[in-house]
């Protein structure tokens, strides 16, 4: 009896967590049915690994679902947590076996490493001659990265807030009619997210197409960039059109999109068409682009670059970087020393909270600077009263103490990352920069290896694993991840 009481205890903890993943599944296997039509219709070989695929998945959820289908779906704080968590680790297992089973006959390492790579939208590839793979492969990666950027959007709104680790409860602002009613709707948040995410996706397809691109291109890097995702067609990444500057600036605006607040977006659309304009983050974000790229369009335009070639490419790759898109033009490694450096740098910023992006996100950054003011202020004047205020609300001790401890161990996650991947043999750049662009989700290196004009096939399988979890980590903004792994949190 005790046996089956705490087999039935455990059933009853897990069941609302594993009928949540088996939805999660079957909408996975639903867009893996997308490739496999357009393979059937080419008489592709790739047709048999989505489909094999397909009945994996489906098979797993139906597991799933017959075990918990009588337990109602009521999650608890630790549930979410885990929920979280498991959900983006199954999903990015089951995406790998198309590529693990069809025509790139990838090994386990290298088909995880690509899949978690596209649904954390980071954009690392172990990936060569690209533009040979099916176009049923090709959609697929494109399909991997923009679930994985609606995904967190939909994370960002519903469940980091409630979790304390995001940034999302900075845009309760009194001006808006809804202001304290996010999230007791986010059910309707999330829908109207999806519309927005799906038009935008639609224009830039629309746009990409019209500028030169074919079809199917149009389609797999509207949605990677709309997802800040940053996989291409080619090995050349965007690089491939860098001579049709009207598509670089078409990207730039559509990754910029990405990475702007979607909940900004759905106060456009209901009336506040103040909403972008006046956030604080977003002004932030746009001031920054603008002072780098300009500094750095002048550093080129030294060089002996031509002005109009300078600027395009300096701003489609400082976007690219900024909100974590990972597309490359142009081997900006070989630009020189100072905007290897910028670039860098540029590697930690991310976009804005409740988008796409990844890195530590721009809203994070402004509430150190407040926080380092406060502390001069008390400084000179030791019993002042200052209270900080972010978008018009005052900055709370919960936003404060996240903004503090997620800095500390995204900083942290990057050093460990790093010695890791040195103890592995990597140079100081690889492991670095490696470490770095995994934990922000941003794509490419630098170095000769995993810079923008490299690959991550050469890295040992063991440091492949190490990047996977840390895309996994730097996505689920690292809190999220780092609760599980203590004991207090098993003894709910």
């Amino acid at each position: 009896m005790p046996d089956v009481r705490r087999v039935t205890d455990a059933l009853r903890r897990w069941a609302p967590i594993l009928k949540v993943l088996a939805v999660l599944w079957v909408v996975l296997a639903m867009f893996m049915a997308i490739p496999l039509l357009i393979l059937i219709v080419e008489g592709e070989p790739d047709a048999m690994a989505f489909g094999l695929s397909i009945a994996i998945v489906l098979a797993a959820a139906a597991l799933s679902w017959l075990v918990t289908w009588r337990v109602p779906i009521s999650l608890k704080p630790w549930q979410m947590f885990v929920l979280t968590t498991l959900s983006w680790v199954t999903i990015s297992g089951f995406a790998s076996l198309p590529l693990a089973l069809g025509a790139p006959q990838l090994t386990l390492t290298n088909a995880v490493f690509e899949s978690v790579s596209a649904i954390t939208t980071t954009g690392s590839t172990i990936l060569v001659h690209i533009e040979e793979l099916s176009d049923g492969l090709k959609l697929w990666r494109g399909i991997m990265q923009w679930l994985g950027g609606i995904g967190i959007i939909v994370m960002g709104i519903a469940i980091l807030p409630f979790l304390k680790v995001g940034g999302m409860r900075l845009f309760h602002t009194e001006s808006s009619d809804w202001s304290d009613k996010v999230m007791p709707r986010t059910g309707g948040i999330a829908k109207a997210t999806l519309s927005i995410y799906c038009g935008f996706t639609a224009l830039a397809a629309l746009a990409y197409y019209l500028g030169g691109m074919t079809p199917l291109d149009a389609v797999v890097h509207a949605m990677t960039s709309l997802a800040t995702g940053g996989f291409a067609n080619s090995d050349a990444s965007f690089g491939a059109y860098a001579e049709q500057p009207q598509l670089l600036w078409m990207g730039s605006l559509f990754m910029l999109c990405g990475a702007l607040p979607f909940v900004l977006y759905i106060r456009f659309l209901r009336g506040s068409r103040l909403a972008l304009v006046r956030d604080q983050q977003v002004q932030g974000l746009l001031l920054l682009l603008l002072i780098v790229i300009l500094a750095l369009t002048a550093w080129r335009i030294g060089q002996g670059s031509a002005p109009f070639t300078s600027l395009t490419h300096v701003t489609f790759n400082v976007i690219s970087v900024v909100t974590t898109t990972g597309y490359a033009s142009d081997d900006y490694s070989a630009w020189g020393a100072m905007p290897v450096v910028a670039f860098f740098y540029l590697t930690f910023v991310g976009g804005c909270s409740g988008s796409t992006s990844g890195g530590m996100k721009i809203f994070r950054f402004q509430v150190a600077m407040l926080l380092l003011r406060n502390q001069l202020r008390y400084l000179i004047h030791a019993s002042g009263v200052f209270v900080s205020r972010y978008n018009n609300q005052p900055l709370t001790d919960d936003i404060t103490r996240g903004v503090v401890a997620f800095s500390f161990f995204f900083f942290l996650t990057v050093a460990g990352l790093a010695l890791g991947l040195s103890l592995l043999g990597l140079d100081l750049i690889t492991a670095l920069t490696g470490a770095a662009t995994a934990v922000t989700n941003v794509g490419p290196g630098l170095g000769e290896t995993i810079g923008p004009a490299g690959n991550f096939a050469p890295l040992p399988d063991a440091a492949k694993w190490l990047l996977c979890a840390g895309m996994l980590m730097g996505r689920l903004e690292i809190l999220t991840v780092l609760v599980l792994l203590t004991p207090m949190f098993w003894r709910q």
